[in-house]
């Protein structure tokens, strides 16, 4: 009896140790990018132990320039990616990857077009107009023939975007792209004035933007983490824009020590300004929220302006099982 004793209150340890494992289950979420403040929510869930309140020890692993974070998902190397906009994820069913979006944390994509006021490229109507578009590669295979096809914008007038805004602020008849929180700040520091600047979102560029992909493997075995991941970030994104701040910001800062508080004041503004984070569905059902009907727009424009092949099962890019439950909402300030 006494051995049997033993043996049950070993088996009942045993328990307890898997079950604490599994309330303190690693993950790892890879950014895109350098931290910055367009990461805030996930590096503000961390500051206040969110994740580690619903039981996941996260680490984020932050990208930058040399950092291949996609295959790294692909691999089972990250357990979520921060991917761009939906085009990763529809083209990831067209080549048969099993990988889905499971949030979104940017009702809107950053993206913008920027011109010199007074120029005569002051309405959106009038940027087609501009000298020159100043488009990177990836803007040129995508939002530009969006801008083509719905606007009638000139894909003959792109010319590369190098990453440098100097070109732009010497011409003052052309036009470039940018990310809202990031481009109008360096035109206005090394340009010395504000720049007309216009969200694409706000003219039908209709994708989210700042998704969390995770592979179909890791939604199946680990839903709870899953889970946790998405409600957690809701919780940081809200606190991040209407709490204090400071803690993710130091953390920010640690990992990303070039960034300047002058930056993170300015991205943190922007972000509010055009309500990249939260507006629209997220206002009523959280931040991260996603519908299928916006989903479908966003792709038959894609489709439209031949960015897009036809006949993409786009159900298989994203799932709604853990967004819409309007988590966090009580933190608004």
């Amino acid at each position: 009896m006494h051995d049997g004793l033993k043996l049950a209150g070993a088996v009942a340890g045993l328990a307890f140790a898997v079950n604490a494992a599994a309330a303190n289950e690693k993950a790892i979420f890879g950014t895109n990018w350098l931290a910055q403040a367009e990461h805030g929510g996930y590096y503000q869930a961390l500051a206040d132990g969110d994740y580690a309140a619903c039981g996941v020890d996260l680490t984020i692993q932050q990208g930058g320039p040399q950092v291949a974070g996609r295959p790294l998902l692909l691999a089972g190397k990250i357990d979520f990616y921060m991917g761009g906009n939906m085009q990763q994820a529809f083209d990831a069913v067209a080549q048969g990857i099993p990988l889905r979006v499971v949030a979104a944390h940017f009702q809107k994509e950053p993206q913008v077009m920027m011109s010199h006021p007074g120029e005569g490229l002051d309405t959106w109507e009038e940027l087609k107009n501009a000298d020159q578009y100043i488009i990177g590669d990836e803007g040129a295979q995508s939002f530009l023939l969006w801008m083509a096809s719905e606007y009638g914008f000139d894909v003959g007038k792109r010319v590369p975007y190098t990453f440098n805004p100097a070109p732009f602020i010497a011409n003052k008849k052309s036009i470039q792209q940018g990310y809202a929180t990031s481009e109008p700040f360096a035109v206005e520091k090394e340009g010395g004035f504000k720049p007309n600047v216009f969200l694409l979102a706000d003219y039908g560029y209709s994708t989210y933007s700042t998704t969390v992909e995770a592979m179909q493997d890791t939604i199946d075995k680990r839903p709870e983490v899953v889970q946790c991941f998405v409600d957690a970030s809701a919780k940081g994104w809200y606190k991040y824009l209407y709490g204090d701040n400071k803690a993710a910001n130091d953390l920010i800062k640690k990992d990303n020590p070039d960034i300047t508080d002058e930056q993170i004041a300015f991205t943190i503004e922007q972000l509010k300004k055009y309500g990249i984070v939260d507006s629209g569905d997220a206002e009523k059902m959280g931040i991260g929220a996603m519908t299928d009907a916006r989903m479908k727009d966003f792709y038959d424009k894609m489709v439209k302006a031949k960015v897009e092949p036809a006949g993409i099962d786009i159900s298989k890019a994203y799932t709604l099982q853990f967004v819409n439950k309007g988590v966090g909402l009580d933190l608004k300030k």
